[in-house]
């Protein structure tokens, strides 16, 4: 029967934190005594763990730093949840360790799901112990409205006992949030100071309000929703402003990146980032860069943020300022600066190479200035209406070529008091003629160009979609003109941060320097369109700098250049013969090189580009060197420029060396092997020119021909030099081959007699076993008969004892008589005749008797010889 399969029992488990860490741990996986625990306590935080786990061993010392901070307030407890015998184990069903659950009174589990961090999971661990930020103040209200994650207040009065009706629902909403989101993206606070809720208009007690930058800001509708925690979460999560985003990785497979990069163009910032800190520079500068970004309609509660963000760190900023209102509802002003955008013109004719480009703006402060307009300052019908009106007179702006910059204004038809501004000027398609300096193009008598905020670099400053005030005169060129620029242009940004501290991983392969000491990098990319820009890394991370990469981003004819990727791990030797390109050399080896070039694309993972080496090898050595270049490129580690971009591997291209832009596919139809390539090169490099050949051109052709026949000529002697070594290892391998078979034909006589033997053998040894049969038969045979024997002598012997006791009786009884005869002697001598003959019968029969006897002896003795 087959074995049982034996099972080797698990080890007992052993501490996993050291016993004077201040994480009680279960080892053995008491979940029943982890849940006594947390009853007795306010803040409980599990830990459950996998033993084997490298993250969990990697957690370990993350807990228990986080553990000898707040081990006075936290009770940190550690599960095993991986022993077979443990309650956890059969509890709890976890697809991956470690699992860390924090409990607030009753209310949780709240799972944290970020960076396996100290500084990340105390700061999770302390929002979820004070989840409300108590507000006593403006200048808190300012401060906590200024930041960038969305703000939710609640005004409550603490005049009743113990909490005001509707305060522990707050609370909880706050919870609820942490366990939805644990980012934790919005943040909570709490007023209890009338006076300080009015500035947000909150007038009753159980008010929510939730603040947002650039949009109207909302407060909870408790006459169409009920107020619950529920309630109160869903609706700050559903309602936020997102306008910057942190990005954090959790290190496994994810659609994070990809969805968000879905959404459109992405600026993903990089910074070094603490948790813990109290102030955040770096971060406050971006917060209002995208405030800036993101105020469209110029809401005076941007405004204030703007402000407080800029005077935060000014001395004579103090909290105890509250006189002044924050006016949040108040309706904004009329605004100062038009609304614009850019208009292109097509080409006066077909084979122009110029196009007409004018800026359209809205200005509504011609004519009778009313104190307030209710209406956002530049809509899209606005912008309609203009271009519409525009369109009507653009026969003013159509001249061939125009070198002066002219405007002209059109009345609105909907309001008297807006009129509409246009500028234009004749641009060349590649840009040749704005190549200048700011004062011969972009400056007339009446109008300057502006320049984005750059007074010394003109270069491609087209007036764009983010030149707002550069047509108007009286107007001074602002260094703010970024603010809303998301809504003014269709190359809007999402903007994400992401911590370089973890993360810089990702900013490397997006172009960030290896080397660099300061872990600040930006950059853009755009999904759709294939491209990323990179922000120079020599400049710093600072306001102005982003505003300029942003600006250069949004206009129509971008300055950027776009990022391509190069290896890194490509070293050039001259030995080699085929040239290895990279994204820097692709230029000046593919169109500058005065050669006809091949180039392969190919990849690491393609198996069938390896196959192709041998042969780009062998072409390399048959072309001469001084007119063809052969090379390949890894399009996995380089990136191209679009127009040479391809969907599928192995691709060959040939480029001429005297029309680099016509480039020829190779086939795909045809084989890939040397004839077919050396037709292919040969056929396209020898291609007729338009102009004629001249006589110079004829024998620089000839000579190229003859070195082409020396060439192949030497080529052709090696290739029969090789052909005569390969003859004669032939000769050989056939003498092998034929001894070879001569010893196995002599191994197969030796394999018969072999097997004649052992046929003998075999016919042997069942003769000799079958007479082994025959003689153990006869063994027992004879020993069956001794035993016969043994029993009929023990019988004898049994009778011959039997005898000698009548031999004896019979010997007492004759003595006894003669002892009675000796008186009667004479009755004696009368029978003595008698006597004499019984007496000669009795000694015959004794003697009988013995002879037997002894010749039973006999037989028994001989008998147990024999045995």
């Amino acid at each position: 029967s087959r074995a049982k399969d034996v099972t080797m029992p698990a080890k007992l488990p052993v501490n996993f934190f050291s016993p004077r860490s201040p994480v009680i741990d279960l080892f053995r996986g008491q979940l029943d005594y982890a849940d006594q625990l947390r009853q007795d306590s306010e803040i409980v935080l599990y830990f459950f763990y996998a033993p084997w786990c490298g993250q969990s061993i990697a957690a370990r010392e993350e807990i228990e730093h986080v553990a000898s901070r707040l081990s006075d307030q936290v009770l940190f407890v550690a599960v095993n949840c991986w022993w077979n015998q443990g309650k956890c184990r059969k509890q709890k069903h976890f697809f991956y360790f470690p699992v860390i659950h924090l409990y607030h009174r009753s209310f949780g589990p709240i799972e944290y799901k970020g960076p396996m961090s100290a500084v990340y999971i105390e700061k999770f661990v302390r929002r979820v112990m004070t989840p409300l930020l108590y507000i006593s103040s403006r200048s808190k209200l300012l401060d906590f409205l200024s930041n960038y994650e969305p703000g939710v207040v609640g005004f409550f009065e603490f005049n009743a006992s113990p909490q005001p009706p509707g305060y522990l629902t707050f609370f909880t909403s706050a919870l609820h949030s942490l366990k939805k989101d644990y980012l934790g993206t919005i943040r909570f606070g709490v007023v209890t100071d009338r006076r300080v809720a009015e500035e947000i208009s909150l007038v009753h007690s159980g008010s929510v309000y939730l603040h947002r930058h650039a949009n109207t800001s909302l407060i909870y509708p408790k006459d169409i929703m009920n107020f619950t925690a529920e309630n109160i979460c869903k609706w700050a999560l559903e309602n936020r402003e997102m306008l910057i985003r942190w990005l954090r990785p959790h290190g496994g497979k994810s659609l994070l990146l990809n969805n968000e990069l879905k959404k459109g163009p992405a600026l993903l910032i990089f910074i070094p980032y603490n948790p813990l800190a109290e102030i955040h520079p770096l971060l406050d500068e971006i917060t209002k860069v995208a405030l800036e970004y993101h105020k469209c309609n110029k809401s005076q509660a941007a405004e204030a943020d703007l402000q407080h963000l800029g005077d935060s760190d000014s001395p004579a900023f103090d909290s105890s300022v509250t006189d002044a209102p924050l006016k949040f509802s108040e309706t904004f002003p009329i605004a100062k600066y038009p609304c614009c955008n850019t208009v292109v013109l097509p080409q006066w004719h077909s084979i122009s190479r110029t196009h007409n480009v004018c800026e359209l703006c809205v200005n509504q402060t011609l004519g009778v200035k009313p104190n307030k307009v209710h209406v956002p300052h530049c809509n899209f019908l606005e912008i309609e209406a203009a271009l519409d009106s525009f369109y009507l007179q653009e026969h003013t702006f159509f001249q061939v070529i125009s070198n002066t910059i002219e405007c002209s204004n059109f009345l609105s038809f909907y309001s008297p008091f807006s009129y509409y501004t246009a500028c234009c000027r004749t641009v060349n398609r590649h840009f040749l003629s704005f190549i200048s300096s700011e004062k011969t193009i972009f400056q007339t008598p009446k109008v300057a160009f502006s320049s984005h905020g750059k007074k010394d670099n003109t270069q491609f400053s087209i007036p764009h979609i983010e030149d707002r005030n550069c047509f108007i005169p009286d107007l001074n060129i602002s260094s703010m003109n970024i603010t809303g620029l998301s809504c003014r242009t269709n190359k809007t940004l999402n903007l994400y941060l992401l911590d370089s501290n973890l993360f810089w991983i990702y900013a490397e392969r997006l172009g960030a320097s290896r080397s660099t000491h300061l872990k600040e990098f930006a950059a853009i990319v755009d999904l759709k369109e294939e491209v990323h820009y990179v922000l120079d890394q020599n400049q710093s991370l600072v306001g102005p700098t982003l505003e300029n990469f942003i600006k250069n981003f949004s206009v129509l004819y971008s300055p950027l250049k776009r990022h391509l990727v190069d290896d890194p791990s490509v070293h050039f030797h001259e030995q080699h013969v085929v040239t290895e390109v990279t994204t820097n050399s692709f230029h000046e080896t593919v169109f500058l090189s005065a050669k006809n070039v091949l180039l392969l694309y190919y990849a690491q993972w393609c198996g069938f580009c390896a196959s192709l080496n041998h042969i780009f090898i062998q072409l390399a050595r048959l072309l001469p060197p001084d007119s063809f270049t052969v090379a390949r490129i890894d399009v996995t580690r380089n990136d191209l420029p679009w127009e040479f971009m391809t969907d599928r591997l192995p691709t060959i291209l040939f480029f001429p060396h005297q029309r680099k832009e016509q480039s020829v596919k190779f086939p795909e139809d045809f084989s890939v092997n040397l004839p077919n390539l050396l037709k292919f090169i040969l056929h396209h490099s020898s291609l007729s020119s338009s102009e004629p050949c001249t006589k110079e051109c004829l024998h620089k052709e000839s000579v190229l021909q003859q070195g082409h026949i020396s060439h192949l000529e030497r080529e052709i002697r090696k290739l029969r030099s090789e052909i005569s070594a390969l003859h004669q290892a032939h000769d050989q391998l056939e003498a092998q081959l034929s001894e070879a078979r001569r010893e196995e034909q002599r191994l197969q006589q030796q394999k018969h007699t072999l097997e004649k033997q052992h046929k003998t053998l075999q016919l042997h040894s069942e003769h000799l076993q079958a007479t082994y049969d025959q003689k153990n038969q006869e063994l027992l045979e004879m020993a069956e008969k001794l035993q016969e024997l043994a029993d009929a002598s023990e019988n004898l012997l049994k009778e011959n004892a039997l005898l000698r006791i009548l031999v004896a009786s019979r010997g007492g009884k004759l003595q006894s008589k003669d002892e009675i005869k000796e008186p009667l002697q004479s009755e004696k001598t009368l029978s003595e005749d008698n006597d004499l003959s019984l007496s000669t019968a009795t000694a015959a029969s004794e003697e009988k008797r013995i002879d037997n006897v002894d010749t039973i002896e006999r037989e028994h003795s001989s008998g147990n010889r024999t045995e």
